[in-house]
């Protein structure tokens, strides 16, 4: 297998330094098809440094740098010291910030004054477990999963009831008739991520509605994740899960974050939405110690991507659409006898790779391709045989990734 670096550029020409605009909006997208591995393992990041001479498709995070306003404020917060530990303002900001944000993309007129920062979504989930499930009880994890979601409860001495989504046809779907015996069994919480990590399923209103009414006839709690939200492809739609109903909004703890949408998640700053009044008053006994963690550069960085970042996003978004449309092209071309199901948001592929007879695929392709991707044993049950891919990467570096896979499969007879 060659060396996946392709000829290195000038890191200033990349987008990590995208000062030089190709656009209004900052986002270079001829600057990140130049940008290389070599460029990417250049930064630091543990995407591209943990398997050093791999292509990095296992971490959920894009390679297309900063929007120059969050890099702007970055460079601005440092040059006046703005590094000290979180005020009250700035939260402040945040929550409004925040609001802004879900009126103006998904028709949600939230207050403000519900809306709490915390150093990123498995702290609001770590306190949903802590504070509202509670130890010796259990939670409802649809699989395949984001590997926290199945680990992190058992540190709270919570049982995990992993829960298979279902095929039908071309499009995933939710076992309600198994969610609802592990309720009628006393289970009392269930995790919603929408869209789906790492299937890329986004919930339609009906499925939304019918999870809701089996929580209330059963008297459950939902943790809705919805970081990915601002992903969703043509022919979707997000709706906040707390938007469908007031019942839904008394039983949902939402957590989101801009970390996803902008390249930001060192920053440490993400947002719970605490819609139902109970909660808030937990929060502000009991958990408001969280929001010390929150980091103040975060904050500056989050309300500048939520006021001033979105025309930078839609031109990243485009870009993963496109990546995309190579992947299902991929996927139905020379990847046509693994199993795949087109991802409807997100910027992750699950790929099933037991139809070729491999049972570990992750460790298949990091030694036979040099791709590192998420092994899908570590989402669930489910996920034996198959892999998590991110697909945010430049594109030039994504085609590789599909040139070493299938080279790999086809030297070994398998394709």
């Amino acid at each position: 297998m060659s060396d996946i670096s392709m000829t290195s550029t000038d890191p200033a020409a990349t987008a990590t330094h995208c000062h030089e605009q190709a656009n209004t909006s900052g986002f270079d997208a001829e600057a990140i098809d130049r940008t290389s591995a070599a460029d990417l393992a250049a930064i630091g990041g543990d995407k591209w440094t943990r398997y050093p001479g791999c292509i990095g498709a296992f971490i959920a995070e894009m390679d297309y740098g900063l929007a120059p306003c969050i890099q702007q404020a970055i460079d601005n917060a440092c040059d006046h010291c703005k590094l000290g530990y979180i005020p009250d303002p700035w939260k402040r900001r945040v929550a409004e910030a925040c609001a802004k944000w879900q009126k103006d993309h998904y028709g949600w007129n939230v207050s403000p004054d519900i809306i709490r920062p915390v150093p990123d979504v498995l702290e609001a989930y770590e306190i949903f477990l802590r504070e509202i499930v509670g130890a010796g009880n259990s939670v409802i994890v649809p699989t395949p999963a984001y590997m926290p979601f199945l680990s992190v409860p058992r540190l709270y001495n919570i049982d995990v009831i992993e829960i298979d989504m279902l095929q039908d046809g071309d499009a995933w779907a939710f076992d309600f008739d198994a969610i609802e015996q592990a309720f009628r069994n006393g289970c009392k919480a269930f995790v919603l991520c929408n869209p789906h990590n790492p299937i890329g399923k986004v919930l339609t209103l009906d499925e939304e509605q019918r999870i809701s009414d089996l929580a209330a006839a059963y008297d459950a709690r939902i943790f809705s994740d919805e970081i990915h939200a601002p992903f969703v492809f043509d022919g979707y739609t997000h709706i906040p899960f707390a938007t469908i109903s007031e019942q839904a909004a008394m039983q949902s703890m939402t957590a989101t974050s801009a970390s996803k949408s902008f390249n930001i998640p060192g920053t440490k700053c993400a947002q719970v939405l605490l819609t139902n009044p109970d909660d808030l008053t937990m929060w502000m006994d009991r958990a408001e110690w969280s929001e010390h963690q929150t980091a103040t550069i975060g904050a500056i960085a989050t309300t500048t991507a939520y006021n001033e970042g979105d025309p930078w996003f839609q031109d990243a978004l485009q870009y993963v659409k496109r990546n995309f449309t190579l992947v299902d092209e991929e996927m139905h071309g020379r990847f046509n006898k693994v199993g795949y199901v087109k991802p409807q948001g997100t910027y992750i592929a699950w790929l099933d790779f037991k139809p070729l007879g491999i049972t570990d695929p992750a460790a298949y392709f990091l030694d036979r391709a040099k791709v590192a991707l998420t092994d899908g044993k570590e989402c669930g049950t489910i996920g034996q045989g198959c892999v998590r891919m991110n697909f945010a990467m430049p594109r030039p570096l994504l085609r590789n990734c599909f040139d070493r896979m299938y080279v790999a499969l086809h030297e070994d007879g398998l394709l």
